[in-house]
């Protein structure tokens, strides 16, 4: 159940890593383009989170090769999504709308990944990523995380502001 877990996280945190947002702006409600539900303790302590989102602009993204025509790092920009977080215990929710952000990953030989991302993302960290979550957090200004070969999350550095989803929606 885990590696599923894992696989859906890592095309999650593509989508959520390409949304940039802005707090305290209330997004109209409109049908979801995706939705996924993460159970307590994943990325929430104590209850189960609902992300749902709807795609409001185009990603720009290019794919940069060696030699070899393999690919060695990527480029992706674009406006993102608007988001809405929901407890799915108390029903609480927070809604963001999406304002941009550009992430440049590396392709490392040994199968890992460097990603820096500018702007505005979200962050997920699972109990087994360093730091060790549960923990969603939106992320203004810099972050840059590695992803290893077994799809775990280690952040390297982060400046700018963070707020914490979570505690957000326990408020």
């Amino acid at each position: 159940m885990m590696s599923k877990q894992r696989t859906r996280r890592g095309a999650t945190l593509a989508v959520l890593a390409a949304a940039a947002l802005l707090v305290g702006l209330t997004v109209p409600a409109a049908a979801s383009d995706f939705q996924f539900d993460l159970p307590a303790g994943l990325a929430c302590p104590g209850f189960d989170l609902r992300v749902a989102g709807v795609v409001v602009g185009p990603q720009n993204s290019h794919e940069f090769t060696d030699d070899e025509n393999n690919v060695v790092w990527a480029l992706s920009a674009g406006r993102g999504n608007d988001l809405e977080f929901t407890n799915l215990s108390s029903g609480a929710s927070l809604s963001l709308e999406a304002t941009g952000s550009v992430n440049r990953t590396v392709f490392n030989p040994d199968g890992s990944q460097t990603v820096t991302v500018t702007g505005m993302t979200v962050l997920i960290m699972f109990p087994t990523d360093m730091p060790a979550g549960p923990s969603t957090t939106l992320h203004v200004g810099r972050v840059v995380y590695g992803v290893d070969s077994s799809g775990t999350f280690t952040i390297r550095s982060t400046s700018g502001r963070a707020i914490d989803i979570c505690a957000a929606l326990t408020d």
